[in-house]
């Protein structure tokens, strides 16, 4: 990619003209100064930075026809000159696949109401990639977009509204790795769907600091290692069993007379996202990330276990239900004395589980 400035004449490879880089649009355009003085915007890769004579020979089909008295000896014809191939410099970690997409807010200070949002791809490994952005609707999958990215290189993807986020629930990433011109290992093509949880869209703290841009960001790992991200799924049939089992166990399990207290105990709430425990989870597996979760709900448990009767809420989600077993099978094992059912479906939907000290 060349490396241009404001104020650098430049040509078009694309496209017929040029002019003089006057400022930058977003990351990757830039506005250029036309012979009329009209401001176009062009992507930084389809711009060659040229001298004053080159420049001269590309707008030459606006300058006025030679008068008929004259005439000029013919001129050959300058051939235009090839962009250099930028060199890829290579490193030991980048035989790896490390793909990511990242989603910045284009006013932080707007988020809880609703900031305009850019998406990026995040190329960092020794590859080319050709890739594929996508999501889905009504059961149909739509690209967003499309092409290749260079090695150990970003690009900016897109920019949409808040009233777009519903559409991006659920996306895929389909994309090949190779290399150009020189020996390399076969990757296997890849295919990673992703949920996203649009609702942190609208919190500042789910926002964070990244290793791949000065603001903060929302990053989700596509390929990492090599290894493609994938989603803890459970099936529609496993979720049914699961409830009926839970229903037959709640009519069967003895129901113990307790005389009520003329005051309740206050409801403590414990929210275990991992975003509410982390501000950072940056190189963090899903297993690393829910044993975190884990040793939060144990901690708490151990610090109320003399306080008989506290009611405590632990806020999962309802996500794929993945920290929700896990709760429950610790209940069931370690946790056998105290009594837990499902929390307040009004306040919480099917994204908590009280729990009572026994």
């Amino acid at each position: 990619m060349s490396n241009i400035k404001v104020g650098d004449k430049v040509r078009f490879l694309n496209s017929t003209g040029g002019g003089v880089v006057r400022n930058f649009k977003g990351k990757d355009q830039v506005l250029v100064e036309d012979e009329d003085g009209f401001e176009v915007p062009a992507l930084i890769r389809e711009c060659v930075v040229v001298g004053d004579s080159e420049m001269q020979v590309h707008s030459s089909r606006r300058s006025p026809l030679p008068s008929i008295t004259q005439s000029p000896a013919p001129q050959p014809k300058k051939p235009a000159p090839q962009p250099e191939m930028e060199k890829v410099t290579e490193t030991v970690e980048g035989e790896r696949l490390n793909i990511y997409l990242a989603y910045l807010p284009i006013e932080p200070a707007k988020v809880m109401q609703g900031s305009g949002y850019e998406t990026y791809f995040i190329n960092d490994s020794n590859y080319y990639l050709f890739f594929n952005y996508m999501n889905r609707q009504n059961n149909s999958w739509i690209s967003r977009y499309n092409g290749i990215v260079e090695p150990n290189t970003q690009i900016f993807l897109e920019e949409f509204g808040k009233e777009e986020l519903n559409d991006l629930e659920r996306i895929c990433v389909q994309l090949i790795a190779f290399k150009k011109d020189k020996p390399y290992s076969l990757k296997n093509a890849i295919s990673v769907e992703l949920h996203l949880d649009t609702v942190k869209f609208y919190k500042q703290h789910c926002f964070m600091e990244n290793d791949f841009f000065d603001e903060d960001a929302m990053v989700y790992p596509i390929v990492r290692q090599d290894i493609p991200e994938k989603e803890l799924l459970i099936s529609a049939a496993e979720l049914q069993e699961a409830m009926q089992q839970k229903v037959r166990e709640d009519r069967r399990a003895p129901q113990t007379i307790v005389k009520k207290k003329a005051t309740d105990s206050a409801i403590l709430e414990v929210d275990l996202h991992i975003t509410e425990l982390l501000d950072n989870t940056n190189g963090l597996s899903n297993a690393d990330m829910l044993n975190y979760q884990l040793e939060k709900f144990h901690e708490v448990l151990s610090k109320y276990a003399a306080n008989k009767g506290q009611k405590i809420v632990f806020i999962h989600g309802k996500g794929d239900g993945v920290l929700r077993k896990a709760i429950e099978k610790e209940l069931k094992t370690k946790y056998k004395q105290h009594y837990y059912q499902d929390a307040s479906f009004r306040e919480y939907g099917f994204g908590a589980t009280m729990v009572t000290i026994k």
